[in-house]
């Protein structure tokens, strides 16, 4: 086990590598930088082309690369020059939002997929069982940014139930209680929205592995035995098929990734999936580039823990 952790942890580094390498050329590529259209009546064009020079932006792309990537092994991703301040103080403001984000869509995921893929599953064929692939079938075919502001339109601003920007309500201190309630009201509306409209691959993979385990020979033989319907359902067919879910934690966390940048920017929230979007826009490509890079990052690690749950849940995968 822990030469296959360790292993996948060494194919990580490439990975890394390869995927800087890739998000700087293609930041680069972008038009413009984050001085153009500085240069106006009161700015000298010779100044900004100075100012370009001094920043090295005139260097070759390797020679960029490499103090780039030199300062981040540093813990320094540079200046934002939109936002007039480190980008690593202003990643900071905005990785715990999108992190507590994440956190609340994931459970509240499972908390609607497992009931209702063991329920498709255990009474497959049967009017539930359409009802709840219904549901899959349309969750599927949804776009996420419409039901999203479908979501938004109706609980916020038709009922008014639920906050329609920001991370926390106007003038509420950090560190009591207030604080805290305040900051999951306002995640709430945004996690169950891309919860509800993410759940059809763990519902219906987890029916599809219900209704296959069911018809495996030990199921058929601890039956024969006279085991209740409630011992064989509860100790043998959900625990064999809730294992394989776990291994796709980390796929959920690598779509997650995807899924927020779109609700962060259509409910406001002030997480990294904003960020990434205004940097964009303002071609602030020093935030671009961090914001990029960790969105990869995360993904890479979400890969290698779903490899891992894994090899815990089947170990015929690990490599001798």
């Amino acid at each position: 086990m822990w030469k296959f952790s360790l292993r996948r942890i060494l194919i990580m580094i490439p990975q890394l590598i390869v995927l800087s390498i890739f998000i700087f050329v293609l930041a680069k590529a972008m038009p413009g930088d984050a001085l153009s259209g500085k240069a106006g009546p009161d700015v000298d064009p010779n100044r900004i082309a100075e100012l370009r020079e001094q920043l090295g932006w005139n260097d070759p792309w390797y020679q960029q690369y490499g103090r780039w990537i030199g300062n981040i092994l540093q813990g320094d991703f540079g200046e934002s020059y939109q936002f007039k301040m480190p980008v690593t103080e202003l990643l900071g403001e905005r990785i715990a939002n999108s992190f507590w984000l994440s956190v609340v869509t994931l459970i509240l995921t499972y908390l609607i997929a497992i009931p209702l893929g063991i329920t498709s599953g255990r009474f497959n064929d049967t009017f539930r069982d359409q009802l709840i692939t219904g549901y899959t079938y349309i969750s599927f075919a949804t776009p996420l940014f419409i039901f999203a502001l479908v979501m938004l339109w109706f609980f916020g601003f038709k009922l008014e139930l639920f906050p329609t920007s920001g991370s926390v309500a106007p003038g509420v201190e950090p560190g009591g209680i207030d604080y805290v309630l305040s900051k999951f009201y306002h995640l709430l509306l945004p996690s169950l929205s891309m919860a509800l409209i993410t759940t059809y691959s763990t519902i219906q993979y987890l029916r599809n592995e219900i209704v296959d385990t069911k018809q495996k020979d030990f199921i058929i033989t601890a039956r024969a035995k006279g085991a209740s319907e409630t011992r064989v359902y509860n100790q043998h067919i959900f625990r064999n098929s809730l294992l394989p879910i776990a291994a796709f934690l980390g796929f959920e966390i690598t779509g997650l990734i995807g899924g927020s940048i779109f609700i962060e920017n259509i409910f406001g929230y002030p997480g990294m999936g904003q960020l990434l979007v205004e940097s964009i826009t303002l071609r602030d490509y020093s935030v671009v580039t961090a914001t990029t890079l960790l969105f990869g990052f995360a993904s890479i690690i979400g890969a290698l823990l779903s490899d891992i749950i894994l090899s815990l849940v089947d170990p015929r995968i690990r490599i001798k």
